[in-house]
């Protein structure tokens, strides 16, 4: 009976590890690999993001060093990341390129807590969307005489709990981006 909620957990975990990926894009003053190693690379007649040209390590807490394993590709990562507009500028040091995060103001310390906000608002979205569609399958066998009426409240009763839980999740990672932001 619950098998209909199982069967939409991964899309809602799908959304959360989605929230995830994004907000840990966001540049809060500390470098992160994840920043720049999913930027797209005009490289060898196609496009590769950084991590299938280069590794991406952290020295020092604002510091991304990007060594490409072919150094001729050096120059197209250098103008990705430079498209990708992260506010980041690369220093080409001709065998690496070096991206010093700058320090945040606090202008752009709000600026990424309202987007912390869009993006959580965002999932919020998403969820909402996955319990419907589930809903609306609980109602459908509910018609098809599948699940007795009684079945069905139960199951909305759980879905509304499972959901609230969802939300739980992503209002806490929302809270604890925001507060990495600031305290930084």
């Amino acid at each position: 009976m619950s098998l209909i909620i199982e069967n939409f957990k991964p899309e809602f975990e799908r959304a959360i590890e989605n929230l995830k990926n994004e907000l840990s894009t966001l540049r809060v003053g500390r470098a992160n690999p994840l920043m720049v190693e999913n930027i797209l690379v005009e490289a060898y007649a196609s496009k590769m993001p950084v991590k299938q040209l280069a590794s991406v390590v952290v020295p020092e807490a604002r510091t991304l060093l990007i060594q490409p394993w072919d150094k001729t590709v050096i120059k197209e990562i250098e103008k990705a990341i430079i498209k990708a507009n992260i506010g980041i500028n690369p220093v080409n040091e001709g065998q690496q390129l070096r991206l010093t995060i700058p320090a945040l103001t606090e202008e752009s310390r709000k600026e990424l807590t309202k987007s912390v906000g869009e993006k959580v608002e965002r999932t919020r979205i998403t969820i909402r969307q996955i319990r419907d569609k589930t809903k609306d399958e609980i109602a459908k066998q509910e018609k098809n005489k599948e699940i007795t009426e009684d079945d069905k409240y139960e199951l909305q009763k759980k879905l509304d709990e499972v959901v609230k839980d969802y939300n739980e999740k992503v209002k806490q990672m929302g809270e604890s981006k925001e507060e990495e932001i600031m305290t930084l």
